[in-house]
Order: structure tokens, then C-alpha cells, then sequence
């Protein structure tokens, strides 16, 4: 008998978009599956033992819980969200060909105000990496915090008073939620992963890690990895301003990255190049030049802040 594959997905829009797009690719290669709906970590019987274990990444600890509970068989998460670090017994079963990476400014009311020196600002952003990024580029500005899902961040863009909020470009396009009045932030690097979806199954499940083995886009899996290799580096996580991407271009890897202060004052970037074939190390590599250049300072600057108003 066929393998029915169980995926657990959150019930966001977003989350079931992700999750609906492996079930279709893997049914191309012939795969069954179904969708298992895990609410919130409430729902579960999170046990001291699998955290422990090191469930811990906010947004990925309910699927990944339930996925050493045996109540599914795979889970899907936005890559950008997946602690560097997966839990034990946990691996990356697949990574899908990468959507959009930048950012998106949704406006109001026109863009004058990002010309206008003396024009405070309001800008929304629940990260820490986009505000840092964005106060390094106008000190001046005022940013608020804007959390939920794309909807209600939307609906709450709306009604308060602010200028203008950002948000992740592949997350408003994936639902068809981008509005008319936005554009792509070209000066601001993205989070590591950013775009990029990532399945992740139990360890030594051959038959089911076979068939996500069949939808692992390589040079997606190639870039990321990277990418998660500086942030790991650099001590990040998801919630630290800390910033790369990575490209294949001529056989070689670009790769841009950067760390900031939480207030934006201080950055230390990287840009460099390697062959494909000799691209593994390169996350690594970068991360040591940054921190050797300043970036340990901007560490111990991010830790303080996290002490004073820690991530939920």
C-alpha cells in the first residue's frame, strides 16, 4: 500500500498556501498526502521532554511537537522562521524552489515623506531586522510594533496612524493580499531564507524523506544553507538584525550579509563571492570576517536590548 503522507501545517492562510503547494508537488511525483491542522501550542501536550530536545523557534514549535508525537509525518514552515538549530530527531527533509525575497513598503498615502528630511514618520514592523534597517536609512522616523497575520497586520495598517508598514513580498503574493500601493524596498537585505519554504521530517524515516527528496530544490537548498550558516555564526536568530542572501550567478555564489544594531546606528556588511563547488564554508567564513570587523560589539548590543524586552 502507498504511503499517505501526513502534513502538519498551522491554519494560517499563508501556512496552508505552503503547505497545499508540497502536497501538490509531491502528488506530481506521484505521493499522497494530507493536511493535519495543528491550532497552537495549546492544543499539544508540550512535555518538558521535547523541549529539551530543543523545540524552541516560536513560530515552528507546534508542528515541530507534533512531529516527534508521531502525529504527523512532515511539516511545513517558512524557512526565514526555522531556528538554525533543528530539534533532535528532526531534519530538513526538503527545501522548495524560492519564491520572492524582498521586502515590501505598503503606503498610505503617496511616498513623499521618505524625500522629506524633516517629515517624522510612522512606520510598522514587528522585526528587528527591517527596523534596524530602516532607522539606519532614516534616524528620524518613528516604528511601531505590527504583529498577526497578513491580514489583520493590513487591517491594522488601516486604521491606525501611520505612514507606511513593511512586509515580506513572497507572504503578501503567495495569498494574493499585496496591495496596489506598495513596492519592493531595493536597498534592504532580506532575512536569511527569506522566500524559501522548508519541509522537515523525523530522522531515519527512509521512505518518507525519500519522497521529499524528489521536491528538494538544490540551488534553493544551496543558498539558504548559507545563508543560515552566517546567522548561526554571527550567534542569530530569527529575531536578530542580522541580514543575507545568496545568489548562483555564472557558476559562483554572491553572497551579501550584514549585522546591525537593534537601533540602527552601527552595521557591519559583507559582500563576497566563491565557486558553487566550493561555496559549503562560505556562511561560515563571512560570519567570522563580520564579527572580527565589529560584529561582536553589535552582538553584545543585541543581547542587552533582548534582556530589557525579551520575544515572546
Amino acid at each position: 500500500m502507498a504511503t499517505l503522507i501526513r502534513i502538519g501545517t498551522r491554519e494560517s492562510p499563508l501556512a496552508l498556501w505552503q503547505a497545499t503547494e508540497v502536497q501538490k508537488l509531491l502528488l506530481k511525483n506521484g505521493t499522497h498526502s494530507e493536511l493535519v491542522y495543528i491550532k497552537s501550542e495549546g492544543d499539544l501536550d508540550l512535555s518538558t521532554p521535547l523541549y529539551e530536545l530543543g523545540v524552541q523557534g516560536i513560530f515552528t514549535r507546534a508542528l515541530d511537537a507534533a512531529l516527534l508525537q508521531k502525529k504527523i509525518d512532515i511539516a511545513v514552515h517558512s524557512m526565514k522562521d526555522v531556528p538554525t538549530q533543528l530539534p533532535k530527531g528532526i531534519v530538513q527533509a526538503a527545501v522548495l524552489k524560492r519564491g520572492p525575497v524582498s521586502d515590501l513598503l505598503v503606503v498610505k498615502k503617496g511616498t513623499a515623506f521618505l524625500d522629506d528630511e524633516n517629515y517624522v514618520a510612522h512606520i510598522a514592523t514587528s522585526s528587528l531586522r527591517r527596523r534596524a534597517q530602516w532607522l539606519h536609512r532614516y534616524p528620524k522616523h518613528v516604528l511601531h510594533n505590527l504583529r498577526g497575520n497578513m491580514q489583520t497586520r493590513l487591517e491594522k495598517l488601516h486604521k491606525e496612524n501611520w505612514d507606511a508598514a513593511i512586509f515580506a513580498q513572497a507572504g503578501l503574493e503567495r495569498i494574493d493580499l499585496r496591495p496596489e500601493n506598495s513596492f519592493e524596498i531595493s536597498w534592504m537585505l532580506p532575512a536569511p531564507a527569506q522566500g524559501a519554504i522548508m519541509v522537515v521530517g523525523r530522522q531515519e524515516e527512509d521512505v518518507i524523506l525519500g519522497a521529499c527528496k524528489e521536491i528538494n530544490d538544490r540551488e534553493t537548498a544551496l543558498c539558504t544553507y548559507i545563508e543560515r550558516s552566517f546567522l548561526r555564526g554571527l550567534l542569530g536568530g530569527c529575531s536578530t538584525p542580522v541580514s543575507a542572501f545568496a545568489q548562483v550567478k555564472d557558476k559562483k555564489i554572491h553572497f551579501r550579509g550584514n549585522i546591525f544594531s537593534p537601533d540602527g546606528t552601527k552595521k557591519v556588511e559583507i559582500e563576497r563571492e566563491s565557486l558553487v563547488t566550493d561555496s559549503e564554508n562560505l556562511g561560515t567564513i563571512c560570519a567570522e570576517d563580520v564579527l572580527n570587523r565589529g560584529g561582536r560589539e553589535i552582538n553584545v548590543m543585541i543581547r542587552e536590548q533582548m534582556k530589557k524586552s525579551p520575544s515572546p
